[in-house]
């Protein structure tokens, strides 16, 4: 069957348009998304941001000492501004050596061609656009050769549809566009003020597999027409992101292109903001964290195979590091994941996990709930446990763990899936 827009939502009954926010138009916000055949299914597999008056940026980067060559290309680029974001899905263009980022090259050489031309004919005072105006997001398969002629011979039509006002379908047929193993699009919005004007946080991301943090755990890309400079943007964005898209695991691995970035159209009128302790960023500051969260929490309930979603709440720690050792020793734990998906109370698992970790425990003080039950209290079972109960509790869709250190006052929270047969079924098949 064809992958596109309007077959995906007459496919997935259950989901609706109408289970979208209402994402709109940004100003000084241009998309465009088509086929290049990179899949042998009909779908968009090329996906374009265009800024026509250039955009402040700021980016985070994937930890991993193994990098594709779009991160390589992404972080030589040092304009404080961006004229555009190409993403391509299917081939992550990782370990392809040199030839890979000369492709990336020459696209870009193209692409700001194509786009010079295009603000020819559309603006009163065009520019010219230079290749480093253009960042890159890969993602699909590491290794192969990267399809530069597919993508570079779509780059006219890619052009010619730019849509200069968004709406709801456009941001879905975007969001569905750069899709690997997701099952569906992750987008999410919030609104809010900077003094008295309005402004707007939009995002879409993709992300399945492969989901770990040690920077951002897979692609995502914020929007918004905040009239503010890079440096502020990056100072927003690494702060938020710690506890979004570094609080989130499906199968323990980061991949070689994980990149979170977040673009500014500069169009709202607000008053000039300077710092980032500036208190009319507050307001903005939370919606930039709310639509991260919210994808955050997409990617993860998509999770390759997954069946339920899992909060993992560590609290009364003695330091923050302890926490978060703690929720992702939980998270990672094939033994947690596969009681969760059989709907198991095997609460031994948990402690399993938290006694593995290298976080100052105290198994006298260590208590553990699964939901609202009370499984492990100071060391020892507790005496109103129920198995029955959690059991109960266990075949909901969502689910959420507490373990408390009593230790401090200190807390992290993670978020999982559980490890199905799907997950392998999937992960045997991905390239066939």
């Amino acid at each position: 069957m064809d992958f596109s827009i309007s077959n995906f939502f007459d496919r997935n009954r259950k989901t609706k348009t109408g289970d979208f926010q209402d994402l709109e138009h940004i100003d000084g916000l241009s998309v465009s998304s088509v086929s290049c055949g990179l899949y042998e299914k009909n779908r968009d597999d090329l996906v374009l941001f265009y800024f026509r008056d250039k955009a402040s940026h700021a980016s985070v980067f994937t930890q991993s000492k193994a990098i594709s060559e779009n991160i390589k290309w992404n972080k030589k680029i040092k304009s404080k501004k961006i004229t555009a974001l190409l993403i391509n899905t299917r081939n992550a263009n990782a370990l392809t050596g040199s030839e890979g980022f000369n492709s990336l090259k020459k696209i870009s050489l193209n692409l700001s061609e194509l786009l010079t031309n295009k603000q020819k004919k559309d603006e009163d005072i065009p520019r010219k656009i230079d290749s480093n105006e253009i960042l890159f997001a890969c993602t699909g398969t590491i290794g192969e050769r990267f399809p530069f002629e597919k993508i570079i011979n779509k780059l006219p039509k890619l052009i010619d549809q730019i849509k200069y006002t968004q709406n709801k379908y456009i941001w879905v047929k975007a969001a569905l566009g750069i899709m690997t193993t997701d099952t569906k699009p992750k987008l999410s919005m919030s609104e809010c003020k900077i003094g008295s004007a309005n402004v707007r946080v939009y995002g879409v991301a993709k992300g399945s597999g492969m989901i770990f943090p040690n920077m951002a755990t897979t692609l995502g890309f914020i929007f918004t027409d905040a009239n503010l400079n890079s440096k502020l943007l990056k100072k927003i964005l690494s702060k938020n992101i710690k506890t979004t898209f570094n609080a989130i695991s499906c199968d323990g691995d980061t991949s070689t292109n994980d990149m979170v970035s977040i673009f500014a159209t500069n169009k709202a009128d607000h008053a000039n903001i300077k710092t980032v302790s500036d208190p009319k960023l507050k307001n903005f500051d939370k919606a930039v964290h709310e639509v991260l969260l919210n994808l955050a929490k997409r990617v993860v309930a998509d999770g390759e195979g997954a069946s339920k979603f899992i909060s993992i709440n560590c609290i009364n720690c003695k330091n923050e590091k302890d926490a978060r050792e703690i929720s992702f020793s939980i998270a990672n734990s094939p033994l947690v994941k596969t009681a969760i998906a059989g709907e198991d109370p095997n609460w031994g698992r948990i402690v399993m996990s938290v006694g593995k970790s290298n976080a100052k425990v105290d198994i006298k003080k260590l208590s553990i709930k699964i939901g609202p039950y009370k499984v492990f209290t100071k060391g020892i079972l507790d005496k109103d446990y129920k198995e029955s109960n959690v059991a109960d509790y266990m075949k909901n869709d969502s689910l959420e763990l507490t373990v408390d250190l009593s230790l401090g006052k200190k807390y992290f929270t993670a978020y999982t899936m559980d490890l199905t047969k799907n997950y392998i079924a999937i992960n045997t098949d991905y390239r066939s």
